[in-house]
């Protein structure tokens, strides 16, 4: 099968020469769909979890639908909620290497439902946690969040520097990190902590209240809808396309240096865009096929509660210890992740 050809050599090497068994937590949804389908290309077993909260089984189809004839032999999905220990044991059985995407996001979802938020993202980490722990897994990589940074006016954002959380998400993802830390300390959970930051790409819905700001432009923009931006656009972010979080991922999962085991990570491009900067560079590249898009202009609106000033990685430790090499920087990813939504909403594709 075939692998992409921005996964470092030393990773594909790695991929290629041993199967594993590997269990992707929240498996419909965004990032975990990316997994899913780079690992069921390397041809590895992948055991699929998903409750279909804010994950599609329309993402899981479409990397079924890629693979080539007998490639689905080593998948199985199964539909369960990481809030049920029972699910969390039966998925983590024999299993070697978990990668647990799966979460309630979103800043604004958490102020609006703390309870929500803590329930799936406190307790069913737990859950999976202790799962990992009894089915004796090798290694345990969790997607954890930059949100953690809070209240930290520290640029370029490095892992041991950190302010006071802003939301009740940030809260509980912090709260992951610091339970992960335990269970490798008392348990010897081997854990890897993986702090997003803004990641963006195909697949990601731009569906509901809280959809991420790149998918909800981009299908606004095709559609002739209002763009809005939250405050004075200057806001920043350090976006990171999703193969630079797949490649995170997996490097944490096989990675046979003990330094690196029992942290956590930054994972971004180490490139700081405002929103203003994003919203002219998404405008540019659909003018190239949408001419008429060129006279779009953002509307702006209040501050959003919860949300930090500026956010940039300093992805030094991912580097070192990891291998870590982002391959896509803001550009390039929007040049990529620009025909998956134009494919969806482009007024040609949905006459």
């Amino acid at each position: 099968m075939t692998l992409p050809a921005t996964l470092p050599i030393a990773l594909r090497t790695s991929l290629s020469g041993r199967s594993r068994r590997w269990l992707v937590t929240g498996a419909a949804g965004f990032i975990g769909s990316h997994l899913v389908e780079v690992l069921l290309h390397a041809g590895q077993t992948v055991i699929a979890l998903d409750n279909f909260s804010t994950g599609h089984r329309r993402n899981l189809d479409e990397v079924l639908a890629g693979l080539p004839d007998g490639g689905a032999a080593h998948f199985e999905f199964i539909e369960g909620d990481i809030r049920d220990l029972a699910t969390c044991s039966l998925v983590c059985d024999g299993v070697d290497v978990v990668l647990h995407q799966a979460a309630l996001g979103s800043v604004p979802r958490s102020l609006a439902d703390p309870l929500a938020s803590h329930d799936s993202n406190v307790n069913g980490f737990l859950n999976m946690l202790v799962a990992a722990r009894d089915a004796g897994v090798t290694r345990f990589v969790y997607a954890a969040s930059s949100s953690t940074y809070g209240d930290s006016p520290h640029l370029p954002k490095v892992e041991d520097v950190i302010g006071k959380p802003l939301s009740p998400y940030a809260v509980t993802k912090y709260i992951n990190e610091l339970y992960a830390d335990v269970f490798g300390r008392c348990y010897g959970v081997s854990c890897v902590g993986l702090r997003y930051f803004n990641v963006f790409g195909a697949r990601q819905d731009p569906e509901g209240a809280y959809a991420a700001v790149i998918p909800r432009w981009a299908r606004a923009l095709l559609l002739g809808d209002a763009v809005l931006i939250n405050g004075d656009g200057e806001t920043s972010r350090d976006f990171c396309y999703v193969d630079n979080a797949v490649q995170a991922n997996l490097l944490a999962g096989l990675t046979e240096n003990p330094q690196a085991e029992n942290t956590v990570y930054n994972v971004a491009a180490h490139r700081q865009t405002s929103l203003n900067q994003l919203f002219a560079a998404m405008r540019d590249e659909l003018v190239k096929r949408f001419p008429d898009i060129e006279g779009a202009s953002a509307q702006y609106r209040d501050f959003r509660a919860g949300d930090v000033r500026h956010s940039l990685a300093d992805i030094t430790r991912a580097q070192t210890l990891l291998g870590y090499a982002p391959t896509h920087d803001v550009s390039r990813g929007l040049a990529e992740a620009m025909n998956w939504y134009v494919a969806r909403f482009a007024p040609s594709a949905v006459s």
